[in-house]
């Protein structure tokens, strides 16, 4: 199992690397080997590097690239499960599932996520109002704990439960066996529309969301007045069959996702700046159709547009960025308009920020979706005063009863992370009872206390 020096490692939004050794286990036994030689800063593991913030990250200690325990065991083609490693990335069973006639349940918007990672962080996507985050599919997992056994865990278990959305800190998550979703063509059918203001979309939301299993909205932060919060919303479902162009239909389930070049290693620092987003998002916004409907669009244009640019993070300059997302319950739409105005008033030169309504909470016990509103921007962070402002949106966000999102987290502070999650007592003190010498640590862990 080779191993490294201490190296630079930091999360997707690059804005704290912390150095670390880099440990490749590609067996259980490996990884458990791993686990037995991590030191004594303790060990984290990680994925393919999409989470934002330091929750991949373990200064000083191991990291455990588990991109190698990458094989798709058992496909039960008849039923739609699959038994695959933690390593494996949604991008593979893209590729292997579709062409028998599945998708995975839930995919962010980026498919390069292990099975491992969607986990840990329990993603959700633009389907959670109907279907949950990842882990509500998953049937089982084996987990390798601090003693250094491997249990495997089904949901409604302490442990399963608190390992969804558990950021990797209850252990490593080895293999799954998860739920996948029945799909006749690799296309997808799409509604789109311009909502002219916040409450306009919020309308538009909450009035038909229950027609589509996929539904999210592009919103405009810099827009204000009477345009505060205006949003081009988009809506689909996978395409049927009978939908496809008769060309098309003799390869209805082709995934060839295209790829662009990368995007150059340096930017200019201050690149995206406010003038610069307020002329990109004016742009969007008058090129989206006023309405339209049934447009057929591959599977990466809709749910992955970002994929086709590898390294996209690089465009916020070598400072990066801070992805920050929140949600707020059902009944707290007025804290939500105060935030999106708070936001546009300051100037945010943020041109990917997403509203999505979510469902029915999941189980996990750090489990970020809530029923409600879920905002998420990404916000350069050479913005001046950035960090205090962010602390203000957090009490904002809490006194509503809602919570940020860990995996997308490089900077909420403790204090206000115990009032967001009321299950955090019960999380520390599991850790504490299973993994007393903390063998299981990161970055995120130490400075949240978690």
């Amino acid at each position: 199992m080779p191993a490294t020096p201490l190296t630079p490692v930091t999360g997707w939004g690059r804005t704290a690397p912390t150095a670390a050794r880099l440990l490749a286990p590609r067996t259980y036994e490996e990884a458990a080997a791993a686990v037995r030689a991590r030191g004594p800063r303790g060990a984290i593991a990680r994925g393919l590097g999409r989470a934002y913030g330091d929750a991949a990250q373990n200064a000083g200690g191991a990291v455990l690239d588990m991109t190698g325990l990458d094989r798709i065991r058992t496909i039960d083609a008849e039923a739609g499960v699959v038994v695959c490693e933690a390593g494996v990335s949604l991008h593979r069973l893209m590729e292997v599932l579709l062409p028998l006639g599945w998708f995975v349940p839930v995919t962010p918007g980026t498919r390069y996520v292990t099975v491992g990672g969607a986990i840990g962080a329990d993603i959700h996507g633009k389907n959670h109002h109907g279907s949950g985050s990842f882990t509500r599919h998953v049937r089982a997992l084996d987990l390798l704990t601090a003693d250094g056994t491997v249990r495997t865990l089904a949901p409604g278990d302490e442990l399963f439960d608190a390992t969804a959305g558990g950021m990797g800190l209850t252990g490593v998550i080895l293999s799954a066996t998860v739920r996948l979703h029945r799909v006749e063509t690799s296309l997808m059918s799409v509604d789109t529309e311009r909502a002219a203001d916040l409450d306009d979309l919020m309308a538009r939301l909450t009035a038909t969301d229950h027609r589509y299993r996929y539904s999210v909205a592009w919103i405009d932060l810099l827009a204000r007045g009477a345009r505060t919060g205006r949003a081009v919303l988009t809506r689909g479902d996978h395409a049927p069959l009978d939908a496809l162009p008769a060309r098309t239909r003799r390869s209805p389930l082709r995934f060839r996702p295209g790829q662009l070049p990368p995007a150059p290693r340096h930017f200019p620092a201050g690149l995206l700046n406010r003038a610069s987003v307020t002329a990109f998002n004016e742009l969007w916004y008058r090129r989206a159709p006023r309405h339209r409907t049934g447009e057929l669009q591959r599977i990466p244009t809709f749910f992955h547009p970002l994929d086709g640019v590898p390294h996209w993070n690089r465009i916020y300059g070598q400072g990066g960025f801070v992805q920050y997302q929140f949600v707020v319950g059902y009944g707290q739409e007025e804290a939500l308009r105060r935030i999106v105005r708070r936001i546009s008033r300051r100037g945010c030169p943020s041109f990917l920020a997403v509203l999505k309504r979510f469902g029915e909470a999941d189980p996990g016990w750090l489990s970020f979706p809530l029923p409600g509103w879920t905002l998420a921007l990404d916000i350069p962070t050479g913005l001046p005063g950035l960090a205090g402002f962010l602390d203000q949106l957090d009490e904002e966000v809490a006194g509503a009863g809602g919570r940020v999102y860990l995996a997308k987290d490089a900077r909420v502070r403790p204090r206000t992370l115990a009032a967001m999650y009321p299950r955090l007592a019960e999380f520390r003190e599991l850790r504490a009872r299973l993994d007393p010498d903390a063998v299981f640590t990161s970055d995120l862990s130490r400075r949240l206390d978690l």
